[in-house]
């Protein structure tokens, strides 16, 4: 059995390999150097059906049951008009199929926060948004969000971000999920250990 935290990162714009999703892509390999096993859910895996709580389609299931195994989450988004996008939006109301699990929602689960836009006004408002609709399904927001000026941001080959100042955010947003999941997993063997 693979012990590793399992992180689960969603987000981008409809537009694939947007500034959102390559840094989602980054906060994610950040967490892979640290040993966690990830899984990205970008533009063509969101583009989903707006959520009316009838039967999902495979796409929508295997979003879903991703994130209902996962020790943690980051989501990506751009700053839309001051809030996160729709996309971003209706992936996280799927989540209400998790309303009856043991775990509830997002439930002990560590989440940070990336949001992308042209401005500082927009970058602040969206991250009270997505900080605001993860607490709503009870996850756990991470003491640091990442806001990143999308304006002129550059990632090389191998996906690391130009803006030391940018890279530096994803790595510690990725850094506090981690700390946090393996903190829980190894807490959670721990207990199991002691017959708890």
């Amino acid at each position: 059995m693979d012990t590793r935290p399992y992180i689960v990162g969603i987000g981008g714009t409809a537009r694939p390999d947007s500034t959102s999703e390559r840094a989602l892509r980054a906060s994610l390999l950040s967490l892979e150097r640290l040993g966690a096993r990830t899984e990205l859910f970008g533009a063509d895996a969101l583009n989903l059906p707006l959520y009316d709580g009838s039967a999902l389609g495979p796409a929508a299931e295997r979003m879903v049951g991703a994130i209902r195994r996962c020790d943690g989450l980051i989501i990506a988004t751009p700053a839309y008009h001051g809030t996160l996008s729709g996309l971003v939006k209706n992936a996280l109301d799927y989540l209400e199929e998790l309303r009856a699990d043991p775990r509830p929602y997002l439930e002990g689960r560590a989440v940070g926060c990336i949001v992308c836009a042209w401005g500082p006004q927009a970058i602040g408002t969206a991250i009270v948004s997505v900080r605001s609709t993860v607490h709503a399904l009870r996850g756990w927001p991470t003491p640091m969000a990442a806001g990143i000026n999308s304006a002129g941001l550059a990632f090389d080959e191998h996906g690391t971000c130009m803006d030391p100042a940018a890279q530096q955010q994803l790595e510690l947003v990725a850094r506090q999920v981690w700390d946090f999941a393996d903190m829980r997993l190894r807490a959670r063997a721990s207990d199991t250990a002691r017959g708890a």
